[in-house]
């Protein structure tokens, strides 16, 4: 396996580069892909240099790492002769922002795994909504009975173990729970390859990637792809194992307080099919539910 794969940061600006560089054909930007044989997926080194107003010798120390201080100018013009979307374009700014930084700010803090008291209470009050916080490396920190019931196996995972990313390509149940398995894969790949490039010392963060990398071929595989897309919003569709099919809204939030922790809720309208299989996910008055579900169909 290439050491670029392995290493968490890389040259992160480098690396996106020379990724989304694979991407775009001569025939996208107009250029003229002449005889013979390309040796290069995408665009060559000087083909992109050209149509961003740079030197070749500049470009070629950007993707190697020996250049680390690209003006806002040299960042929007690969921008647009890379072809990047909005979101696209803003990660790259981002990378080019961390190569920038001549030292840091000072070490990380250790990875922390727990939470305050009041939003272990906040989670409780909030049944029988599954509700869980997420850390910036999809370490599950806390959650309600709901939440773990509703990712089906998780309760079998010590707590220290839990994290959504590891949950997705290493636990059997995943890939039958998630109608859209592919989409929440592309989704959580994409935001660890981004947190890597721009805050490759995260704590937590190199020992998990290195633990996919070894486990999970899909996992790497997605990891070179370097997609950071965001997930589009809208409800989500489970096909769980026990309550059967159910669609739930949700809403993420951030933390106040935390080093950017983030709320998770899942809710669904009261009375609706939906909401019945979230009680029993809960657990709560699960008789009152079965009850009520047969006089529905009475």
């Amino acid at each position: 396996m290439a050491r670029e794969q392995r290493n968490v940061g890389g040259s992160g600006l480098g690396v996106f580069l020379r990724t989304r560089r694979g991407r775009v054909t001569p025939e996208d930007v107009g250029l003229a892909t002449g005889a013979g044989l390309r040796r290069t997926p995408g665009l060559r080194r000087e083909e992109l240099a050209t149509l961003a107003g740079i030197s070749i010798d500049y470009y070629a120390r950007l993707e190697r790492g020996q250049e680390t201080n690209p003006s806002p100018a040299v960042v929007d013009a690969l921008a647009r002769a890379l072809r990047l979307d909005a979101h696209e374009h803003r990660h790259l700014r981002d990378l080019a922002e961390r190569a920038d930084r001549r030292s840091a700010p000072g070490l990380p803090a250790a990875s922390e795994r727990t939470v305050r008291p009041g939003i272990e209470l906040m989670l409780e009050s909030l049944r029988p909504n599954p509700a869980y916080v997420i850390s910036r490396t999809m370490d599950i920190l806390a959650g309600n009975p709901g939440s773990v019931r509703l990712f089906a196996g998780t309760e079998e995972w010590p707590a220290e173990r839990r994290n959504a990313l590891r949950y997705l390509f290493l636990d059997p149940h995943a890939p039958k729970l998630f109608a859209d398995w592919d989409e929440q894969v592309r989704t959580c790949v994409g935001r660890i390859r981004a947190l890597a490039g721009t805050e490759p010392d995260t704590p937590g963060l190199a020992p998990l990637i290195d633990e996919l990398m070894l486990q999970s071929p899909e996992f790497v595989r997605r990891w070179t792809d370097y997609d950071v897309q965001p997930h589009p919003r809208g409800d989500k569709t489970f096909r769980h194992p026990e309550v059967g099919d159910l669609t739930l809204g949700y809403q993420s939030m951030q933390l106040d307080g935390t080093p950017g922790d983030r709320l998770v809720v899942f809710f669904a309208e009261p009375g609706t099919p939906d909401h019945d299989k979230m009680l029993l996910l809960d657990g709560a008055d699960t008789g009152a539910v079965a009850r009520s579900a047969g006089e529905k169909q009475g």
